[in-house]
C-alpha cells in the first residue's frame, strides 16, 4: 500500500524478485549411449541420406512422367499433323480430280489458243509420276519420326498435284476459247452464206415462205452474244435449217420449170408435119413386084400415059449391082 512520506511524496512497494524468463530453454535430454542431447534442433545423421535419395527418385519419376507426357504430345502432333497432309493429298488426287488431269492431258496443241499451256502441263505431269494412285497412310502405331516422314512426302506429292492441276486448268480454259472463237467464226461465215443466199434465190424458189424464214434465222443469228460456245452453235444449226429449206424451194421450182418447157415442147412438136414414107410399085420387065419407094424419090410414071420409054426409067432406078442389061431387076 502507498504512503506519503515527509517529503510528500508517494512511494511505491519495490518488488525485489525478477521475474524469470518464460522463454527459457527446457532442460537438454542427453541419451543413455552418451551422444549428442536431442535437444536443439538436430537431426539423426543416418536422416540426410535417406532424404536426398527420396528427393532424387521424386525428381527422376517427375523427369520420367513428364518426358512420357511430352513425348505423347509429340506423338499425337506429328500424328495430326501426318493426316492433314495425308488428306490434303487425297483431295488432290481424287478420282474427280484425276479425270480432269486426265481431260487435259488429252488436248493436243492445235486444240488450244496457247500451244505453251499444252507443255506446260506434260511438263508437270511428268514431274508428280503420272496419274497414279497414292498409297501413303498415317497409323497411330507408327513412330513419331515415321509420322514425320510421311507427312513430308504428303506434302511433296501434294505441291506436284497441286501444278497438276493449275497446269490442266489453264490447258481446259484455252481449249474453251478456241471452240468459242471458232463457234463465232463458224456462225458469222454463215450468216454470209445465208444472206448471199437470200438474195440469189429472190424469184427462185417455190415456196416464199421458206425465204422468210431465212430472213429471221439472220435476224436472230445477228443477235446471238455471249461466252457460251453452244450458243453459236445453235444458231449455226438454225441458219443450217433455213438455208436447206429455201435451197430444197429452188430445187423444186427448177424441176417444175424443167417440167413445163418439156410439155410445151413436146406440144409444139406434136402440131408438125414428119416426114411420110409413101410405096411405089415397082415394074421389071418379065415380072412384077411391090417395093418401098421414099416419097422424096420421083415417082413411078403412071399408066396410062404416052411417049414414055419403061426400060429406060427401070434402068434408072434400078440397082447397078443386082441389074443387067436385057435381064428383070429385082427390087429388094
Amino acid at each position: 500500500m502507498a504512503y506519503q512520506g515527509e517529503d510528500g511524496n508517494t512511494g511505491l512497494q519495490s518488488v525485489s524478485d525478477p521475474v524469470e524468463d518464460e522463454t527459457s530453454s527446457l532442460p537438454a535430454i542427453v541419451p543413455e549411449d552418451g551422444g549428442e542431447p536431442s535437444g536443439g534442433g538436430h537431426h539423426p545423421k543416418w536422416m540426410v541420406p535417406l532424404i536426398v535419395t527420396v528427393v532424387v527418385a521424386v525428381v527422376v519419376v517427375a523427369g520420367l512422367v513428364g518426358w512420357r507426357v511430352f513425348e505423347s504430345r509429340r506423338h499425337d502432333a506429328a500424328l495430326d499433323s501426318c493426316s492433314g497432309a495425308v488428306k490434303a493429298l487425297q483431295g488432290k488426287t481424287s478420282s474427280a480430280r484425276m479425270a480432269v488431269y486426265r481431260e487435259a492431258s488429252g488436248v493436243r496443241e492445235k486444240q488450244v489458243k496457247d500451244a505453251q499451256a499444252v507443255r506446260v502441263l506434260a511438263r508437270s505431269v511428268k514431274a508428280a509420276g503420272g496419274f497414279r494412285p497414292q498409297t501413303v497412310q498415317c497409323k497411330a502405331s507408327m513412330s513419331t519420326d515415321a509420322l514425320s516422314a510421311v507427312a513430308g512426302k504428303a506434302r511433296e506429292e501434294s505441291g506436284a498435284y497441286a501444278a497438276v492441276g493449275r497446269d490442266a486448268r489453264a490447258v481446259l480454259a484455252s481449249r474453251d476459247a478456241k471452240v468459242l472463237d471458232d463457234a463465232k467464226a463458224a456462225l458469222n461465215a454463215k450468216k454470209g452464206e445465208a444472206a448471199k443466199l437470200l438474195g440469189d434465190s429472190e424469184g427462185k424458189v417455190a415456196d416464199n415462205a421458206t425465204r422468210d424464214g431465212l430472213q429471221k434465222a439472220i435476224d436472230r443469228a445477228g443477235q446471238v452474244k455471249g461466252a457460251e460456245a453452244k450458243t453459236y452453235q445453235d444458231a449455226v444449226n438454225d441458219l443450217q435449217v433455213a438455208i436447206d429449206q429455201v435451197n430444197a424451194s429452188v430445187q423444186a421450182k427448177s424441176q417444175a420449170d424443167q417440167l413445163a418447157a418439156q410439155q410445151t415442147a413436146s406440144s409444139n412438136n406434136s402440131g408438125r408435119s414428119g416426114y411420110t414414107p409413101s410405096y411405089r410399085p415397082s415394074y421389071g420387065r418379065g415380072g412384077s413386084g411391090g417395093g418401098y419407094a421414099p416419097a422424096h424419090e420421083s415417082a413411078a410414071p403412071q399408066s396410062g400415059g404416052s411417049g414414055i420409054n419403061w426400060d429406060q426409067w427401070v434402068h434408072d432406078h434400078q440397082t447397078p449391082s443386082q441389074c443387067r442389061a436385057g435381064e428383070a431387076c429385082p427390087i429388094g
